[in-house]
């Protein structure tokens, strides 16, 4: 009896222990959640945070801007969400915005770290990259895009030939119903791709075209929760089935197509006459080896990278203003008449436009700028990171901290426009009928981080949009109405649509 009872006593203590241990761990992990959970002192506030995924299940990622617009009714304008384990600062209207990106640029010009990208592509580039490196590749493609024409007359004649092509290819379909997505996406690309890699490509080509839609679909998966789960929880989601790993895949797809134009040059690469971005950038790779300047970043890898970000960024953007800008004159054809108008007044039909038009030009300059606010093609901007400890809003946030410039709420804000849900070319024009552009204008964001391609966009568009108008009048196919509820994508843009282009 004694030994079996103490053989009862020996066996039954370890298991409790076991668990208690158990029950111990699962309290403790509880609390510190609890306390992980817990805002620190000073901080913005923000809605109820759970343990784990933070507010990531509470927010809708199909309509995410309206929603952090909303918050900010509630919370105020500098306002915190926690997105798994980690914090964001979110930032609304304007007056937010400049002191976030103005006046702390210099803090908040640092990117976060995002697993989805780095885990398929090197840290690299332009778009994502700190410190030195990012200065000096930035300064480098300025320079560079300046040099072969961006922001000058120059370009301006690659822009009008490329419109010549797209207006045969639109031409061609007789005035029949036809989606305009591949051939705008086509023609805006066609012009990054001459200063990136020297050359155009055809309408037709397939393989280019099956590029454009993979860069299509990869910005729509940018915009879902995957991506956010990726980011948050890589460790899981890299085991996990999704949409997530067809984004990585369309990555790799892009990254071989640059390093076959880089191939390319290399075999027939003059430095002493450069056709273009990448015969530039093959230069500078040789003034760093002999100036022993590696750590500003110049080699083929990070070339790979800079021309991938100049593609990816030119393409999308641009042309997403330009099928917007198609659908609401369809919407509004009594603003496309007044539009058509001034270009028969200014330009007529015997030259094609060009910048210089601009200043003559106030009622289209204004259209293409409601176009662009009512557009919202980025409307929660590229995400910031501190780069050390700032005061926001009267808050304290730490360093590391990941900022979102919410530009939905500053080209929506009810105090800077009339009538801001409403197409509205007045936003742009004064009494008198002239141009006036607005402070709270802000589709390329601000600060130390605006967009690297303003200049080339706001060529590209005039003189795009300025040479539909001139050629074509446009209108929705008979018994269709334009539908302008934009899909859920990283970059807002319409959903596939119809339409019919009538020669004038």
């Amino acid at each position: 009896m004694d030994g079996l009872f103490g053989l009862s006593v020996f066996s039954v203590w370890p298991w409790q222990d076991v668990r208690s241990l158990l029950i111990f761990t699962l309290v403790f992990l509880v609390i510190a959640e609890c306390l992980r959970t817990r805002r620190p002192s000073g901080f913005p506030p923000g809605p109820r945070v759970l343990p784990l995924v933070g507010n990531m299940l509470s927010l809708d990622f199909k309509n995410l801007p309206r929603q952090m617009t909303q918050l900010a009714e509630k919370y105020g304008n500098v306002y915190s969400l926690k997105m798994g384990s980690s914090w964001v600062v979110v930032l609304n209207g304007l007056d937010a915005l400049q002191e976030g990106l103005l006046t702390n640029g210099d803090t908040l010009a640092g990117r976060p770290f995002l697993p989805l990208y780095t885990d398929v592509l090197p840290d690299l580039g332009i778009l994502f990259t700190n410190g030195y490196l990012w200065k000096q590749q930035r300064r480098f493609a300025l320079f560079t895009l300046k040099y072969f024409g961006v922001g000058k007359r120059s370009l301006e004649s690659t822009i009008q030939d490329e419109f010549s092509h797209l207006s045969r290819e639109i031409a061609g379909h007789e005035g029949k119903p036809f989606n305009p997505h591949l051939a705008i996406n086509n023609a805006v690309s066609n012009i990054i791709c001459s200063l990136v890699f020297g050359h155009r490509f055809e309408y037709g080509n397939e393989k280019f075209l099956t590029l454009i839609k993979l860069i299509d679909t990869a910005s729509q998966i940018e915009g879902s929760i995957w991506a956010q789960l990726y980011n948050e929880f890589p460790m899981l989601m890299r085991r996990l089935p999704g949409p997530h790993h067809t984004l990585q895949k369309i990555f790799g797809e892009m990254v071989k197509f640059m390093k076959i134009e880089i191939n390319q040059h290399k075999k027939d690469w003059d430095p002493a006459e450069p056709r273009d971005f990448i015969d530039c950038y093959l230069t500078e790779i040789q003034k760093s080896k002999k100036d022993d300047k590696e750590d500003a970043g110049f080699h083929e890898n990070n070339l790979v990278m800079c021309s991938f970000d100049l593609f990816g960024a030119g393409t999308e953007t641009t042309s997403t203003t330009l099928r917007w800008a198609l659908l609401y004159m369809t919407k509004y054809p009594e603003i496309q008449e007044k539009v058509q108008a001034e270009i028969d007044q200014v330009i007529g039909q015997s030259r094609q436009p060009c910048m210089e038009d601009r200043k003559d030009m106030p009622y289209t300059e204004a259209v293409i700028h409601e176009v662009q606010r009512m557009g919202n093609i980025v409307p929660l901007g590229l995400p910031h990171s501190a780069i050390r400890d700032l005061q926001l809003g009267g808050y304290s946030v730490p360093k590391g901290v990941t900022v979102i410039p919410n530009l939905t709420s500053v080209l929506f804000e009810k105090d800077k426009w009339e009538t801001p849900f409403t197409f509205n070319p007045g936003h742009f024009l004064n009494e008198e009928g002239r141009f006036v552009k607005k402070a709270a204008f802000v589709p390329f964001s601000a600060g130390k981080r605006v967009c690297l391609g303003e200049n080339l966009a706001r060529m590209e568009l005039f003189v795009f949009f300025t040479s539909f108008m001139q050629h074509f009048t446009f209108s929705m196919p008979p018994g269709v109405q334009p539908v302008l509820k934009p899909r859920v994508s990283f970059i807002h843009s319409p959903q596939h649509y119809e339409i019919c282009a009538t020669q004038r």
